[in-house]
């Protein structure tokens, strides 16, 4: 009976033969693909966590005091308080309103200046009312804006786009986002008889306006 030559792995390196390690090289790449699906599923729950929804605004009320053409330059004068409402839809994130700008605009020309909010903090799913007085005081309209109030007039109602726009960050836990700008838009539809009223055109319908971001 012929021997068995047994040799060991180091002999067999030594002869120029490779031994393949294959035990530590699967561990290597299962502990590799377990911590690359952990991450990516913390990603996954992070994009879910801070993809906030945009806030809704809502016009709640407004009232034209003053609407009206002066001096051979025909010049506008007006005065205009409204009453926003605003909603964080959100459950988990908060919103901070650094800046907020609302003015009046009728068939796309402005007619009132701009009008700053005090920055604010909104937490979640929380509701704020927002009252502004927008005030335009000799301010150059397109030479047609007349003729279009009257015929409004004859019509019997007047639109008038409120709007607002501002910067705002998402707050959720200790970390908060960096500025996003956004937009809103809201249209009020008041009546407006050939009588002038004893008081203000007034909205109270209230509207859902519609947000950019």
């Amino acid at each position: 009976m012929s021997p068995i030559d047994v040799k060991s792995p180091k002999h067999c390196e030594e002869k120029g033969f490779k031994v393949e390690k294959l035990f530590p090289k699967k561990k290597l790449f299962f502990c590799f693909s377990t911590i690359s699906l952990s991450i990516l599923s913390f990603i996954f729950l992070l994009y879910l966590t801070l993809h906030p929804t945009k806030p809704n605004f809502t016009l709640r009320e407004a009232d034209i005091y003053q609407l009206n053409l002066s001096g051979p330059r025909q010049l506008l004068n007006s005065s205009i308080q409204l009453t926003l409402v605003s909603k964080n839809p959100n459950k988990k994130v908060g919103i901070y309103y650094d800046e907020l700008q609302v003015f009046a605009s009728y068939k796309g020309q402005q007619i009132t200046l701009h009008t700053s909010l005090p920055p604010f903090y909104q937490g979640h799913e929380d509701s704020n009312f927002l009252s502004a007085l927008l005030i335009g005081n000799g301010l150059p309209v397109d030479p047609y804006f007349g003729y279009e109030v009257q015929r409004d007039q004859s019509v019997g109602k007047l639109i008038m786009n409120l709007k607002g726009s501002g910067r705002l960050r998402w707050k959720v836990g200790t970390w908060v986002s960096g500025k996003y700008r956004f937009n809103v838009d809201c249209v009020a539809i008041m009546p407006f008889g050939s009588s002038l009223p004893s008081g203000p055109l007034s909205f109270r319908q209230g509207a859902q306006c519609s947000t950019t971001l």
